[in-house]
């Protein structure tokens, strides 16, 4: 007979085995990690301490009665990442495909629980078959428990998911909630409804990947902000993320001390701007000449690329950052773009990270297909999210500031706290061929030589308006700035807003255009 001692240790040997060795090896096979080996490469060396490793599910249908695996296919606790405190749970595809059960569900709302109460992050390394279909409802109502604490956790604490697997039906939903989605390309994928559903509902053949891999995600629907080639990188990624972002709603954004060596290459930040203001450039350029050298971790890099949002340092302190990109599209606004950057800036609103925004925008992108689908409300909900942010705002104008998008982008008149311009910046109601076309019309139509009266018009318009003189007359732009000057009215800029404080009007909430 066993003692109580030689019990204990049997039961951790136990819990540690998973699903036992023949699913671990077909889980290797697949170029996937376990569950534990995950928390190990992501947590502190011997940071780790689990919650819940003895639970096992209260089924006995459907000869579930026999089978029964200690921690039931979850494994919970928290840990430390670079000395920070963190929640973590890890779906163990080992144990009954990782799908989820009534007590399942119990141990990720125990440590949600707990996180709430610390004030410290949730990480979700997801892997999971979904919805453990012998338990029926109960399996659904563990999902419902989630989501919902899900929502009361958004915005008071950060929410991390990782798809390192399957992730159908309604386990999609706990990560779409969350900040951040992570996925790991060729291994995981997520969707509604799989390929076996869609080919007999909609009569098309599509396999998992194209359907919810993560480059599908990454590219198409922007339901993911990082696709990483391997497991590893997908972990590294996390630890990166996490030392920009703040443990919760009520603390600032994570310091690094900051020496000479950091300070970032601006020798060509005169010359990025081309003379020729229909030229593109690459914003990058600009974002790395300004902020800390190799700060910058790019946020949602391979969806709607007209638009630029990530996180950087200006001596060591974190922000994030807001930027039309005018190598895709001119930079124009469109309603991904508007998405994308509208839940990027509520984010760090929610975080106390301070936001630069850069412009150059010529406007939102003009078609039917834009209109048809909704970019008076997808571009509102960008004019909302900045309208609504009480972090520190600081805008610099590089070149084209045009329309209703010049508003939209983080502009004087919606709250920013201080706007700076370069010379070549042009900030106008439209570019200075339309405009000519409308207000000269009669004129040029009228003229001997309607070509060269209308370069006329043009030109006459551009020096009266393609210049950031008319806006800083109004106190629009509080400064007219040369670009190498940028970084310097950055940090004192920042340095100065540090204790800004803003009360919105009370309300239980606003009602953003969804």
């Amino acid at each position: 007979m066993e003692t109580p001692e030689e019990k204990l240790l049997r039961k951790r040997s136990e819990a540690l085995l998973g699903g036992g060795k023949e699913r671990i090896e077909a889980q290797h096979k697949k170029g996937k990690l376990t569950a534990r080996e995950r928390i190990e490469l992501l947590l502190d060396k011997g940071s780790f301490q689990e919650i819940g490793a003895f639970v096992t599910h209260r089924s006995n249908e459907f000869g579930l009665d026999k089978q029964k695996y200690l921690g039931d296919g979850v494994v919970t606790g928290y840990g430390t990442i670079d000395g920070r405190e963190v929640f973590i749970f890890s779906q163990d595809f080992t144990i009954f495909g990782g799908s989820l059960s009534e007590t399942f569900a119990e141990k990720i709302c125990k440590i949600m629980d707990l996180a709430m109460k610390v004030g410290a992050p949730v990480i979700g390394l997801n892997d999971s078959g979904g919805a453990r279909i012998q338990e029926g409802v109960v399996s659904l109502a563990g999902y419902a428990d989630i989501f919902y604490r899900n929502t009361m956790a958004s915005g008071v604490i950060p929410q991390i998911s990782a798809i390192m697997g399957p992730c159908a039906g309604g386990a999609v939903y706990s990560p779409a909630i969350t900040d951040f989605i992570l996925m790991v390309e060729n291994t995981s994928y997520m969707f509604v409804t799989g390929p076996n559903v869609v080919k007999t509902v909609t009569n098309e053949t599509v396999t998992s990947e194209e359907l919810g891999g993560a480059m599908t995600h990454a590219t198409k629907s922007g339901v993911t902000h990082f696709a990483l080639p391997n497991e590893m990188e997908c972990i590294q990624h996390i630890k990166k993320l996490l030392s920009y972002i703040p443990q919760n709603c009520e603390e600032t954004t994570p310091w690094v001390p900051y020496n000479d060596s950091m300070y970032p290459d601006a020798s060509n930040i005169d010359n990025i701007i081309p003379d020729n203001p229909n030229l593109p450039y690459d914003i990058k350029q600009v974002i790395h000449a300004i902020c800390d050298k190799d700060s910058f971790f790019e946020v949602h890099k391979d969806f709607a690329e007209n638009i630029v949002v990530g996180f950087a340092r200006l001596e060591g302190r974190a922000i994030g950052i807001v930027a039309n990109q005018p190598a895709v599209l001119a930079g124009c606004l469109d309603i991904k773009a508007s998405q994308k950057a509208a839940r990027f800036v509520r984010f760090c609103d929610c975080f106390n990270i301070p936001l630069l925004t850069l412009v150059d925008v010529p406007g939102f992108l003009p078609g039917t297909d834009q209109e048809w689908n909704a970019i008076i409300t997808n571009g509102a909900k960008l004019l909302y999210a900045f309208s609504e942010a009480t972090v520190p705002r600081i805008t610099v104008i590089t070149r084209k500031a045009y329309g209703g998008a010049y508003d939209v982008m983080n502009s004087k008149h919606i709250g920013c706290d201080l706007n700076f311009a370069w010379p070549k910046a042009e900030i106008a109601v439209m570019g200075a061929k339309g405009a000519a076309e409308i207000i000269f019309k009669k004129e040029i139509e009228t003229a001997d030589n309607p070509a060269q009266k209308f370069a006329e018009k043009e030109q006459e318009y551009l020096r009266k308006f393609a210049n950031p003189y008319r806006a800083a007359n109004r106190g629009f732009v509080d400064e007219v700035i040369f670009p190498h000057e940028t970084r310097q009215k950055l940090i004192q800029g920042f340095k100065f807003l540090e204790n800004k404080a803003v009360k919105n009007p009370r309300k239980k909430h606003g009602n953003i255009p969804l």
